[in-house]
């Protein structure tokens, strides 16, 4: 027989974890963009009228961009030292890796792994604080790792000065490929559907096959590729460091669309936002564009102060930016109209991590800045 007490609790616990999946709630964001294909998107809706929680100072500037799991969030600064920060503010530990932590952390089981300016991939223990393992690059390391799942093969990739895109073992940091390219790869890599896609400073958007390492196809955009794609189903949206901004079929090795910049357009550094059938970008002209998915057809346009160098986050409703102009953003996705805006007093190059009902921006000037509903 059943054992009813048993049968409801078991039934109780499948029922809040099936709300907290349609809800989208979740204490993680545990990697750049909050998910391997880089759409920078979440399920859970972003506060209306979010306040200040608290803040938190790294006593040096940061480029950064933090990530959640958990009860903690983790970012680098330009000293090279790694933050564990409490989701309550404190300081839970710290860690000298010994150059600059432009790129954003990777948070993978008990590890986050990061890299440095002198080109190491550190995984370190994420209660810790302790190193676990190291791997050499041959040059500087800006762009976030990534993790590729097939299986029980599991690989982290992450881009290098030293031209090539790396990929290592996640237990042990023992290289398992490597695959050379022309120039430069200085973003992140994005990974969906068995498939790497990644651009460099070479113009080229490569695809990649995650366990082997070999090289499937290759797309020439021709102009240099400041920033890092981010995928949807078969296409690829990313924009050039001349402002153009492109929608790229996969299947077809075909350009779908593209947006011409136009005139006082300026370089896309950030990452597009996808969410349903909005693609959501920022420039340097001090503008975020909304595009429709399908056709490229502008939907909208909202100005701020400063160059937008960082990458939004689209909730089902909302869109969440930062500005150079030091200003954080709550827009309407559906028209771009403005909700809400935080002065934050210095500029926000990094990109939001959003987390249990709450959301965090990191400062250059480095400070964590925490916000949500009291």
């Amino acid at each position: 027989m059943i054992n009813m007490n048993r049968f409801v609790t078991g039934l109780l616990l499948i029922l809040a974890s099936s709300s907290a999946m349609l809800n989208g709630q979740s204490a993680e964001w545990n990697l750049f963009r909050g998910s391997s294909d880089l759409s920078g998107s979440t399920m859970s809706e972003l506060p209306s009228n979010p306040v200040l929680l608290w803040s938190y100072s790294a006593g040096a500037r940061t480029k950064s961009s933090p990530v959640v799991s958990g009860t903690a969030v983790f970012f680098g600064d330009e000293k090279g030292v790694l933050h564990s920060v409490g989701t309550d503010g404190k300081l839970r530990w710290k860690l000298t890796l010994g150059s600059a932590i432009d790129a954003p952390p990777l948070v993978h089981d008990n590890l986050v792994i990061v890299g440095t300016a002198e080109g190491i991939l550190y995984a370190v223990n994420k209660l810790t604080g302790k190193t676990i393992w190291s791997y050499s690059s041959d040059n500087q390391i800006v762009g976030s790792a990534n993790i590729w799942m097939a299986g029980k093969n599991t690989g982290i990739v992450f881009g290098s000065y030293d031209y090539y895109l790396h990929c290592v073992d996640p237990l042990s940091g023992k290289l398992l490929w490597k695959l050379e390219t022309e120039n430069y790869v200085n973003g992140t890599a994005a990974i969906a559907n068995n498939k790497i896609v990644f651009g460099g400073c070479d113009g080229i958007i490569r695809v990649t096959d995650p366990i082997t390492g070999v090289q499937r196809d290759t797309i020439n955009i021709g102009v240099y590729l400041a920033g890092s794609p981010a995928l949807s189903g078969q296409k690829v949206f990313l924009g050039d460091y001349n402002g153009n901004f492109y929608c790229v079929d996969l299947v077809r090795r075909k350009i779908d669309w593209k947006i011409l910049p136009g005139e006082g357009a300026a370089a896309i550094l950030g990452i597009p936002s996808i969410k349903n059938n909005y693609v959501v970008i920022g420039n340097e002209d001090k503008h975020l564009y909304c595009y429709d998915k399908a056709s490229g057809n502008l939907l909208w346009k909202f100005r701020t102060n400063g160059r937008i160098t960082g990458s939004a986050v689209i909730s089902p409703s909302r869109v969440l930016l930062g500005s150079m102009d030091g200003i954080i953003y709550l827009l309407n996705l559906s028209d771009g109209k403005k909700l809400w805006n935080f002065t934050a007093g210095a500029p926000l190059s990094s990109s939001p991590a959003v987390s249990g009902g709450r959301f965090y921006f990191l400062a250059e000037d480095g400070r964590l800045l925490a916000f949500g509903t009291k």
